[in-house]
């Protein structure tokens, strides 16, 4: 790598000033400013943000922990947090876990073997002085590694930590099944089955309270046949999609849009139309829902957002100088979503 002593010494001016430049002070004359810049940039000198840093005891550097950035929701709110940290003069520096990549789902029963990982992790983060960490879910849990403070302040994205010291920042499930529920009913429709992710997971907990809710307020009596869980993908959709017929509902709200996709497959397969003959929404607003025919009304995660919203936490707490051992201000932020319409649903 080339240093600042190598582009004054070719320039022909002190190394003080190459930093005067380089960090935007006045005191260097046009012409000397010009040529410093063009010897750097045909150099392709890169300041050393670590050492800076060190002098400095201040790196503007974020660490980004990604469970694992193979999740769907994982690379937009990583977009979120990187945009937002560039937009404050930060810049991160990210790890991927490779959970997923690792041992699929059977990591979350291998408590010891996850927490080493992240242990390892953490301790390289802070070698390189990262000033904050915030740590990417692939799905909603309670993260119960930062239930105790960190060396550095830390929030956490799409999952839940339950402690004072870390923020979370997630998505606000039960109020958007809500509002998916109450568009429904809107359109007329009184016989609403569901198809829900795992029985066990807080994305279907959260969503099936919002779609009780919904109920509840419009005087529908819930049928908790009308209710059957799934395993979040294609196959579970298509499963499930003849009971949803057999129980004579006029739309089904699918958790996700994955499993929305198998209930298309096998109404295709058994001459049903959807936006006809019955009605179905998904969730999430993955890239492939606009693609269906019809196109599935579905509900938007803001997942940028949810990755913005970490960030203007963490360098919140940054700048107002509080450390690790302070309980955090905001100890939760849900983050609404948003209703994409298109042509799967019909009013009744």
């Amino acid at each position: 790598m080339v240093t600042i002593k190598e582009i004054a010494k070719e320039c022909h001016v002190s190394t003080a000033t190459v930093s005067n430049i380089l960090n935007g002070r006045p005191n260097v004359g046009d012409e000397t400013r010009e040529k410093v810049l063009r010897i750097i940039q045909e150099r392709g000198y890169q300041p050393d943000y670590v050492a800076r840093g060190l002098r400095k005891k201040k790196t503007n550097v974020i660490g980004i922990i990604a469970e694992d950035i193979c999740q769907f929701s994982t690379p937009a709110i990583m977009e979120g947090i990187m945009k937002y940290c560039e937009e404050r003069k930060y810049r991160t520096m990210i790890q991927n876990l490779r959970l997923y990549a690792r041992w699929g789902e059977f990591w979350y029963e291998n408590e010891d073997a996850y927490r080493s990982i992240l242990k390892t992790v953490i301790k390289e983060m802070l070698s390189i002085k990262v000033e904050g960490i915030i740590y990417v879910a692939g799905h909603a849990r309670v993260i119960r590694y930062f239930m105790e403070e960190t060396p550095i302040p830390t929030v956490v994205a799409y999952a839940y930590t339950q402690s004072p010291y870390t923020p979370a920042v997630v998505v606000d499930d039960e109020k958007a099944a809500c509002d998916l529920t109450q568009y429904l009913i809107s359109m007329g429709h009184r016989k609403i089955g569901v198809l829900a992710g795992k029985a066990d997971n807080i994305h279907t907990g959260s969503r099936l309270r919002g779609y009780q809710k919904a109920l509840f307020e419009e005087n529908i009596l819930y049928n908790p046949n009308w209710v059957h869980y799934g395993n979040w993908d294609r196959a579970s959709g298509y499963r499930y999609a003849g009971e949803v017929v057999a129980d004579g509902v006029t739309a089904v709200f699918c958790m996700n849009d994955k499993m929305a996709g198998g209930v298309y497959d096998y109404f295709l397969e058994h001459g049903i139309r959807v936006g006809e003959d019955i009605s179905v929404v998904g969730f999430d607003n993955q890239e492939v829902a606009q693609y269906f025919q019809p196109g599935l009304t579905t509900m938007k995660i803001e997942l940028g957002e949810i990755g913005a919203g970490a960030a203007s936490i963490l360098l919140d707490r940054l700048e107002s100088e509080k450390d690790s051992e302070t309980p955090a201000a905001i100890l939760e932020q849900m983050v609404p979503c948003r209703l994409i319409e298109r042509k799967s649903v019909k009013r009744i």
